[in-house]
C-alpha cells in the first residue's frame, strides 16, 4: 500500500521513536474491539496471522510497513498505534476519522465505538443510531456481562431469551447478554442511543 503527502511524512517521524511494550497490547485490543480473529486481521491486513501473533505477544519488533497495514485494517492513525501509554496526555481527543464504526448485518444499524480503547476487555460502549426497523443480533458475549441501552432518541426494543421489552427516550434498558440478544429501532422514526456493555470483570456474580 503506497504512503503519500502527509501521512509519509508522520510514518517517517514516527519511525525515529522507540517501539514500546505496549504496541503488541494496543494491537490486540483494536483488535478485540472490532471482534476480530487473528486470521481475520491478516486477511483485512495482508500481515501474516502468526506475525500478528507474535507482534501481540511482543515477541518481535514489526517493521513500519507491517504497523502501517495493521493500522489501515484497524481504522486507527499508525501514531495511535505507536504511541506509548507513559507519553499519552491527560485529556485524549479522538477524531471522527479515528472513530470505528460498526454496521449491523443489515445496514440500519451504525455503532460508533466511542469507548476507551484500553478498557475494551472489561468496558465497552458505543453511540447507536439506527434507521426505522434496524435490528442488531448480537451473539453471547462472556459469562456474567451486562448491557445497558439509553435512549437518546426515537424508541426501541431488547429480546432476551424470548423475553421483549421496549424504551423511549429518555428511558434506559438493562439486561444480560452472555446470551444471544436481540435489539431493535422500532416505529417509524430514526432512533440514537448510548450503548454501554459491561463484561465479567466489572459485574458482580
Amino acid at each position: 500500500m503506497a504512503i503519500e503527502g502527509k501521512d509519509r511524512q508522520r510514518v517517517l517521524e514516527t519511525g525515529a521513536q522507540v517501539l514500546s511494550g505496549n504496541l503488541g497490547k494496543t494491537v490486540q485490543r483494536l483488535r478485540k474491539a472490532y471482534n476480530l480473529s487473528l486470521s481475520e486481521l491478516a486477511e483485512q491486513s495482508g500481515v501474516a496471522k502468526s506475525i500478528i501473533s507474535q507482534i501481540e505477544r511482543n515477541e518481535t519488533n514489526p517493521t513500519l510497513a507491517t504497523i502501517w497495514r495493521l493500522s489501515q485494517a484497524l481504522d486507527v492513525s499508525i501514531e495511535r498505534v505507536l504511541a506509548s501509554g507513559d507519553d499519552e496526555p491527560f485529556i485524549d481527543r479522538s477524531s471522527r476519522a479515528d472513530t470505528p464504526i460498526l454496521l449491523s448485518d443489515d445496514g440500519k444499524m451504525r455503532l460508533a465505538i466511542i469507548g476507551w480503547i484500553k478498557t475494551v476487555e472489561w468496558l465497552q460502549w458505543y453511540d447507536l443510531r439506527s434507521e426505522p426497523g434496524g435490528v442488531l443480533d448480537s451473539e453471547a458475549h462472556q459469562r456474567g456481562s451486562v448491557e445497558c441501552l439509553s435512549v437518546i432518541e426515537g424508541e426501541f426494543e431488547v429480546e432476551v431469551g424470548g423475553v421483549v421489552q421496549a424504551a423511549r427516550t429518555g428511558e434506559t434498558l438493562r439486561y444480560r447478554c452472555d446470551r444471544p440478544h436481540i435489539v431493535r429501532c422500532i416505529g417509524n422514526a430514526p432512533g440514537r442511543a448510548t450503548m454501554v456493555c459491561i463484561l465479567k470483570a466489572a459485574v458482580m456474580d
